[in-house]
């Protein structure tokens, strides 16, 4: 693994590569963006299943949060970062298998503020969890 936040070549909505980072490394999930919008995609093994043989609440958080962060950076000024701030998460459905897949969009985007929403699917389509969340747009340190 290398370091935090170093920018790796990966498949994306729009052909901008989006960052790798040691949690998603280990999940396993995939990134894709395009303006306003990205989604993260997981194949569940046993790795992120609970104690009961479905997929741990932290998963499906997981792939939202960074979805919505991905979809929050792509219309955050250059050499700005982004925080979630607040997230709203709902479990719908409980996986076992398969794939998930969290799809974000941005909903409405201040200089300061963005508020985003997300589902998380599986792999027929049946929704599993949904988020709203906002994150703080922070400029750079002079």
């Amino acid at each position: 693994m290398g370091p935090p936040g170093r920018w790796v070549a990966s498949p994306s909505m729009d052909d901008t590569p989006t960052p790798s980072f040691a949690l998603q490394e280990f999940l396993g999930f995939r990134m894709e963006k395009g303006e306003g919008r990205a989604s993260a995609t997981l194949d569940l093994d046993g790795r992120h299943h609970n104690p009961n043989g479905i997929a741990h609440g932290a998963v499906p958080f997981t792939l939202m949060d960074t979805a919505m962060g991905a979809a929050v950076m792509s219309v955050t000024p250059a050499g700005h970062i982004c925080a979630t701030i607040e997230i709203h998460t709902r479990f719908v459905a409980a996986a076992t298998s398969g794939t998930l897949t969290a799809e974000a969009t941005v909903i409405s985007a201040g200089r300061r503020i963005v508020h985003t929403e997300a589902r998380t699917t599986d792999s027929s389509n049946r929704l599993i969890a949904t988020a709203t969340a906002s994150f703080a747009i922070i400029a750079p340190r002079s």
